[in-house]
């Protein structure tokens, strides 16, 4: 394929750094968009390691001006833009009620409105040429809350309403400019090191864990092919939606059984870490975090379901049997709870 001009969003890091990488594996120009310095221009040379070009512009997707002049610069140093994906995100680890109102509108500004700022700067080019690809990353908790995430969640949800007004609109206008998702599953990458954390252990992701470049090969794909309005990974991911669509009800109990306890490590929360909800983590005298997290040893590097999914067969076939297989995988884990949570639910109805 012909080299494209793409920016990405949340790049110093995780998986808006892996996915950088793959397209820059293609040859593409890419724009590495976050806040720290020391991370995004280590994913520069990640990219120019794997063939591409790289453009680092230190941005605060939270503030429209900055995601504005961002777009400005690259279309003067690269080229205009043909893909645009929107992955920068903050998040807190807490209950609701231990998140101040100004951390909830920081996380809010960071991974919902940082979304529509960089839509409507990627929008003002590509719609005059009638073409383009913007690719939000979601999850499958923009489905699915779970606690401890509430302004997390939020946010991945109000994306994903979004998202849908917004194709809708692209639809009806008929223009060749398109938009579409990718629901994430658990992800290994360093947003567990340096989340604001007020949780007694250290956080973690639920497993089934996916290794950041399962995500990032989907979401090439997804550029490549943006006329399906999302794309899910994961079987866990797919069970967790299907599962919300069925049994919300019966996933309330069980999360408000199980969510605290899988979350959570062992280990204890180290005091004084860093949080990269108002600075980065990774800014003046930080490190270079990497695309990894801390749980390489719990990750798996590939998703059969990810993969069938880029070979053209149903999508709908393909995710009913991932959702099946991860939803027998999750109730063998913990019978107890499963089976605790559907009587819950039982009783519940009785009593109305």
């Amino acid at each position: 394929m012909e080299s494209r001009v793409v920016v990405v969003t949340g790049a110093s890091a995780g998986v808006g750094r892996a996915t950088a990488v793959e397209f820059g594996r293609r040859g593409d120009r890419v724009a590495l968009l976050a806040r720290g310095s020391r991370g995004l221009e280590a994913a520069a040379r990640d990219v120019e390691a794997a063939g591409g070009a790289a453009l680092v512009i230190p941005t605060d997707v939270a503030a429209y001006d900055q995601v504005e002049a961002a777009a400005r610069r690259v279309e003067e140093q690269l080229g205009p833009i043909d893909v645009w994906v929107n992955n920068a995100f903050a998040a807190v680890f807490a209950p609701f009620t231990k998140i101040s109102m100004e951390e909830f509108h920081r996380t809010t500004a960071v991974s919902y409105l940082g979304y529509v700022h960089g839509t409507r700067a990627a929008l003002d080019r590509m719609l005059p040429r009638n073409r383009g690809t913007l690719v939000h990353i979601g999850s499958a908790l923009s489905y699915r809350g779970i606690p401890l995430q509430s302004a997390y969640c939020g946010a991945k949800h109000a994306i994903q309403g979004f998202h849908e007004s917004l194709r809708c609109e692209l639809l009806h206008d008929g223009v060749d400019v398109h938009t579409t998702m990718v629901q994430l599953p658990a992800v290994n990458t360093p947003q567990f090191d340096w989340v604001l954390n007020r949780l007694p252990k250290h956080p973690q992701p639920v497993p089934p864990i996916f290794q950041p470049e399962v995500i990032a090969r989907q979401v090439v794909y997804a550029a490549d092919h943006p006329r399906r309005r999302e794309y899910v990974v994961g079987g866990s991911a797919v069970a967790t939606i299907l599962g919300n669509r069925i049994a919300a009800g019966v996933l309330d109990r069980y999360l408000a059984r199980t969510g605290y306890r899988s979350q959570q490590t062992d280990e204890p929360a180290q005091p004084g870490r860093p949080a990269n909800l108002w600075e980065p983590a990774d800014g003046v005298g930080g490190r270079d975090f990497g695309a990894h997290g801390s749980f390489d040893d719990a990750a798996t590097a590939r998703s059969a379901q990810g993969w069938l999914t880029c070979t053209g067969l149903s999508p709908a076939l393909v995710n009913l049997g991932a959702a099946v297989a991860s939803g027998v995988r999750m109730v063998a884990a913990d019978p107890r709870a499963f089976l605790a949570s559907l009587r819950e639910r039982r009783g519940s109805h009785a009593r109305r």
